[in-house]
């Protein structure tokens, strides 16, 4: 009786676990982005008077939240709300009207960035990132996420965190392609970091899913093309200002 009741207890006890383990598939997600704006400065060019006048001026390090939208379709991610109560060095504040727009099931992305005096609208097919996952876990949120790192323009690597828990492939940005949803991400070459603060089970309204979006329009190859032509004269801060561009 002993050994039957040992065995019921496993099975209750297995049965109990199983029962709390959720796979959301529709939510909102809340993104802290933190940026060290220093960064995009190099060694030689801090030497300079404007630039070491301007680190007086502004703060080292920006952040601002993002949010998050998503069901099994389509994620949207956008900035929340202007912080007024930060200063931007030039050419590094958010614009309020730059949206990611993925619709997953049909592979595609409708990203709407202003670029100086140009606003993109870029409508090609998600990028494929080529992940390497690792066995590394961190908890980011409540979710226990586990590490991946891909790299951009050949050699500005990108490190994400994401939990299977959430079933959707996205994350913050253009990312996704991973099995399940990104709730931390860093460009260490950029000083750049996103980790999700808080995970809301709720359903999007289709207006959350379907925002307006407006610009010129452009595949990736074009607009990476019009940001190098852009760009090729301004030097490593150049280089740096268009691989956040592509992110």
């Amino acid at each position: 009786m002993k050994y039957l009741f040992l065995i019921s207890l496993f099975f209750s006890l297995q049965s109990t676990s199983s029962a709390q383990v959720k796979f959301i598939s529709s939510g909102h997600i809340e993104f802290e982005k933190r940026v060290n704006q220093f960064s995009f400065y190099d060694k030689e060019e801090d030497e300079s008077a404007w630039v070491i006048e301007m680190k007086k001026v502004f703060p080292k390090m920006v952040n601002e939240i993002y949010y998050l939208d998503f069901n099994e379709h389509k994620s949207v991610y956008k900035l929340a709300k202007e912080n007024t109560d930060v200063k931007y060095m030039w050419g590094r504040k958010p614009s309020e009207t730059d949206v990611t727009v993925k619709e997953i099931k049909n592979n595609q992305i409708l990203l709407q960035r202003d670029i100086f005096e140009q606003t993109y609208l870029v409508k090609d097919s998600l990028q494929n990132y080529e992940w390497k996952i690792s066995n590394e876990t961190r908890l980011i949120a409540g979710f226990e996420c586990r590490k991946a790192v891909t790299k951009i323009c050949d050699s500005v690597y990108i490190v994400a965190f994401y939990t299977d828990e959430i079933t959707v492939s996205s994350g913050p940005e253009s990312f996704g392609g991973l099995p399940g949803m990104i709730l931390g991400l860093a460009v260490p070459r950029l000083q750049i970091t996103w980790f999700a603060t808080k995970v809301e089970l709720k359903e999007p309204t289709e207006a959350m899913l379907n925002p307006k979006q407006k610009g010129k329009t452009v595949t990736w190859q074009v607009y990476e093309k019009d940001l190098q032509k852009a760009m090729k004269d301004w030097g490593k801060y150049g280089s740096k200002v268009m691989w956040t561009s592509l992110l």
